[in-house]
């Protein structure tokens, strides 16, 4: 096993937290005494943002080698920040499996109180999750789903499937009125269960107004991928009415490959949501006309998350008194009537 990444340890400093909660007041009836004052009864202020003892949290992810996962870094440091009652370790990024396992196994012999983590492989990392778990450590896991839900307190993720139906509905109503309409699709890696999970969301969205797609290509999440892929679909359908492209980061080589066929009679909807599409959005000028957003806060909400279980506090905007097992994300379609309120948390790819 390869030996542990160095880790950074990060002291966060803030002003104080504002004290937020709320106060359930007894009422009564016009036929019902009031209960005394000091009888009434009374549901405790949920004081989220309120300092507690300090929570020690170990963070791993793969390697920031594009735009959305060098994202899902800085907002995870940048949430920690927010809380001086939250200390963050942040272990060097790796697409290596067997390092990613040894900070985990690091961040255990330190006994940190939680541990946020978006594993290389979910599959892979269960079992070193397990141990943490075991060891009385909080995981959150983050993106990538281990293979036993029980590596995990709490399990943050995104929605492939979702995003294929945001996909396949916005297409459907810019194309629904032409049943002969070419769709085209580029995906991400085909082998992962995320890209099955977008490309069938896609298609069962499609599916509501009579299309498909007819010509479907996959890339590799990289701007090289994108726009040899992207070369491909052009020269082999010569027309296309609209395009799904998966992701954002691949889609700056999409757009190039665009660009240099020469091709504008399409509509294109990109994927994740990255700052340089939503200016395309807002300019007006290009083919993509939407975006859905597959959020890279998701590692700055486990650690929100990590936070309050390990200090036992809840949600406070929901009535259950305990963080939820899982939190799914939603996949809005970005567009130029709503790109200003997604711009100013999109990732630069």
């Amino acid at each position: 096993m390869s030996a542990p990444e160095p880790l950074r340890r990060r002291a966060t400093l803030t002003t104080a937290p504002l004290l937020v909660g709320a106060l359930l007041l007894a009422g009564c009836t016009s036929n019902t005494p009031e209960a005394p004052q000091d009888d009434a009864p009374q549901q405790a202020a949920v004081a989220n943002d309120e300092p507690g003892d300090t929570v020690t949290i170990g963070f791993s992810a793969p390697a920031a080698d594009h735009g959305w996962m060098s994202s899902i870094t800085r907002a995870a440091e940048a949430e920690a920040e927010k809380y001086e009652d939250v200390e963050l370790r942040v272990a060097e990024g790796t697409n290596d499996v067997n390092v990613q396992i040894s900070q985990v196994e690091q961040f255990i012999n330190d006994g940190v109180d939680a541990i946020v983590l978006l594993p290389f492989d979910g599959a892979a990392l269960t079992p070193v999750a397990l141990q943490a778990m075991e060891a009385g450590i909080t995981v959150v896991n983050v993106d990538r789903e281990f293979s036993d839900p029980n590596a995990a307190r709490t399990t943050v993720l995104g929605d492939n499937y979702g995003m294929g139906v945001s996909a396949g509905a916005y297409l459907c109503e810019q194309l629904g009125e032409n049943p002969d309409a070419v769709v085209a699709e580029i995906a991400g890696i085909d082998s992962l269960p995320l890209t099955q999970d977008r490309s069938q969301g896609f298609a069962d969205a499609l599916a509501e107004c009579g299309l498909d797609v007819d010509n479907r290509v996959a890339a590799d999440f990289t701007v090289q991928g994108g726009e040899a892929a992207a070369a491909n679909l052009l020269q082999a359908a010569p027309q296309i009415d609209g395009l799904w492209n998966h992701d954002d980061d691949q889609g700056v080589g999409v757009l190039a490959a665009i660009d240099a066929a020469g091709r504008d009679e399409f509509v294109m909807v990109g994927g994740a949501g990255s700052a340089n599409v939503m200016r395309e959005i807002q300019e007006g000028d290009s083919v993509v006309k939407a975006t859905v957003i597959y959020p890279s806060t998701q590692a700055a909400d486990g650690i929100r998350l990590a936070r309050l279980i390990v200090q036992q506090k809840a949600l406070g905007d929901l009535v259950e008194v305990e963080v939820p097992r899982t939190v799914q994300l939603y996949a809005p379609v970005v567009t130029s009537e709503n790109v200003d309120q997604y711009l100013p948390t999109a990732f630069e790819s």
